[in-house]
């Protein structure tokens, strides 16, 4: 006989969980007392956003779902943050919630939510386990359904009594990604597409990618001189210095990159569901029938014109696709000029004027360019700090980016020290605004206290910019709501117990950063930047004149 709690972990460990990310409550006790035996790693957060933010980024870096513990009601509703972002980027994820004894239930009890209700707009699935035998089926539902067709967040809610309950029942067996391979006959369509192609482009993005399909991908564009750009914040997906990488579409976009997509004849959508931001709010791609060819590559059917009625739908999961397309015969491109065009156009992209001020971002971008390794993971969260962090930045394996593509806030910190215990030998870089940090900025302390040595890079400008932006565009001169008075960065991580330093000259970051790195701590360094300068493109003056 086992208790709902002991059944609950057995049933992670024989899914081969190593991590779980947490804020303690007393509504699940029964599950933290059967982890207290258990290999899993229990990560204890400062906050649920960060703790489920935190289960996220592991889901998006492993492929496999991130596992969050809250407590019921305000715990639930915190976390609803990080499970919106697993929702929005496509990433497996499990939230486990604490629940109000079954005999309780419709009574509001204190801290009652229905879960189903709660999370039914923003999870996959969300249901309640109604007893301990159960949870071994419970679980494995809940698994199989994160990974499943377009990977997302399940909720699972766990009343006390369950948890506390004893049962005799087997563990069930452990999940698997079940595989859908393409038809021969889909694929030969899309060949033959693509041979009829004059300015063709593939565009990648989420939705069950892994490192094999990256390369198979690659390999794919690379044999047949097609140019590949990489959705927004999916910049790992594809090796930037390969010769068929042409940029990102993403927010501030660059035109050329824009152009790319509007003037191609035939697009082949490789896991992307072609959103808002990648066509830059359904221009450059125009739904439902775009004037493009569009082949659509996804391994959930009901993506499948959903927003786009594409002239050949592929249900089938991505790495099996990817392995697919290796198969086909090469295409004697006719295209080779456009895609070095595009792949010239990407190369200008990575120059920039210098910028006002004594801190130039762009140089310092180009700084990590040559410093950081190859496997060197980069997290961000968002704000107009970000259009730095992802223009100038550059890629080359999969699975070392990790940002919101929901454009969540307080995203970057929580996603770093999943990073580092993901990776603990690698280089975890943090990219980070002076609001989107403050948003999380105790998840330095759950760094210091699992010695996780992430550097957080805090571009502090001292205003909610991407607002500020928007603002001075539609009410120029009339700023509310919009300046942030902020406290003494480095003094806060070194009160944390981290490193922290303040690098007020372009030239001193070099140094600074290799200070970082050498004290082994989490470290924060703050870059104080000319508040006129919001994005490498945007001043705030030419805003206020209308230019």
């Amino acid at each position: 006989m086992r208790t709902g709690g002991r059944i609950l972990v057995d049933q992670l460990e024989v899914n081969e969980v190593d991590l779980a990310f947490c804020l303690p409550g007393e509504s699940y006790l029964p599950v933290l007392d059967a982890l207290h035996d258990s290999p899993i790693r229990l990560i204890t957060c400062r906050h649920e956003q960060g703790a489920a933010n935190a289960a996220e980024a592991y889901g998006k870096l492993t492929g496999r779902p991130g596992i969050c513990l809250v407590t019921r009601g305000p715990g639930a509703t915190q976390a609803a943050v990080g499970v919106h972002t697993a929702k929005q980027d496509s990433s497996p994820m499990i939230l486990l919630v604490g629940q109000v004894p079954r005999a309780f239930r419709g009574r509001e009890a204190w801290q009652e939510l229905d879960y189903a209700q709660v999370f039914g707009g923003i999870a996959k699935a969300a249901w309640e386990v109604d007893r301990a035998a159960r949870i071994p089926e419970h679980l494995a539902e809940a698994i199989s359904v994160a990974l499943s067709g377009r990977p997302g967040p399940v909720v699972l809610a766990l009343p006390e009594d369950v948890l506390a309950e004893e049962a005799e029942v087997a563990d069930a067996a452990r999940v698997e990604r079940a595989a859908v391979e393409p038809e021969a006959d889909d694929l030969e369509r899309l060949r033959e597409l693509l041979a009829a192609a004059e300015r063709p482009l593939v565009v990648v993005g989420e939705g069950g990618w892994t490192a094999e399909t990256s390369r198979d991908v690659q390999a794919f564009c690379e044999t047949n001189e097609v140019p590949v750009a990489c959705a927004f914040r999916c910049q790992d997906f594809v090796d930037n210095h390969s010769p068929s990488y042409v940029g990102v579409l993403g927010v501030a976009m660059d035109e050329a990159i824009a152009e790319r997509l509007r003037d191609a004849d035939v697009v082949l959508a490789f896991g992307g569901r072609l959103g808002e931001v990648p066509t830059r709010r359904y221009t450059l791609l125009e739904p439902p029938d775009p004037r493009q060819t569009l082949v659509h590559v996804y391994p959930d059917p009901a993506e499948l014109g959903r927003v786009y009625q594409p002239d050949l739908a592929i249900a089938a999961t991505l790495p099996d696709v990817a392995r697919a397309l290796l198969s086909l015969d090469p295409i004697e491109p006719r295209w080779s000029a456009w895609t070095a065009a595009a792949r010239a156009g990407y190369e200008r992209t990575l120059e920039h004027e210098p910028m006002e001020g004594d801190v130039d971002l762009g140089e310092i971008m180009a700084f990590l360019r040559r410093r950081l390794p190859a496997d060197a993971v980069q997290t961000c969260g968002a704000g107009n700090f970000t259009v730095w962090a992802h223009r100038f930045a550059q890629f080359t394996q999969f699975g070392t980016q990790a940002c919101p593509r929901s454009g969540s806030m307080g995203y970057g910190l929580p996603a770093a020290v999943a990073a580092q215990l993901v990776h603990a030998n690698r280089t975890v870089v943090c990219f980070t605004g002076d609001g989107d940090f403050v948003m999380s900025s105790p998840e330095l302390a759950t760094a210091v206290q699992y010695d996780l040595p992430i550097v957080v890079l805090l571009v502090n400008n001292g205003m909610y910019a991407t607002i500020r932006m928007h603002q001075e565009r539609q009410f120029p001169g009339r700023v509310v709501g919009t300046d942030l008075e902020n406290p003494d960065f480095p003094a806060l991580a070194r009160a944390y117990g981290a490193h922290g330093e303040r690098v007020e000259r372009t030239e001193d970051f070099e140094a600074a950063f290799e200070r970082a790195l050498a004290s082994e701590k989490p470290s924060l360094l703050e870059l104080p930047v000319d508040p006129e300068r919001i994005s490498p493109r945007v001043r705030l003056s030419d805003l206020r004149e209308g230019r």
